[in-house]
């Protein structure tokens, strides 16, 4: 049985803004403004977290013994 032209145009028609739906979530996902700014943030959290601090500060002491060591074998 043939179906009706006005329920066809009505499925194309929610096909249709389902789409715009999905693009427009995919383009807010990706926009490079809040990817840049979500990551920023990550990082911020990570630097002001206990675990962020104990990195920044052994990253500083591997830094300062390599300049140590470094100063060292160029007097000797």
């Amino acid at each position: 049985m043939p179906r009706d032209p006005r329920e066809i145009q009505l499925e194309i028609d929610a096909a249709r803004e389902s789409l715009a739906a999905t693009l427009d979530h995919l383009a807010y996902r990706g926009s490079p403004t809040r990817l840049k700014a979500q990551g920023r943030d990550a990082v911020q959290r990570f630097l002001t977290s206990t675990a962020g601090k104990a990195t920044i500060g052994a990253l500083g002491l591997l830094v300062t013994l390599v300049v140590v060591q470094k100063v060292r074998h160029r007097r000797g």
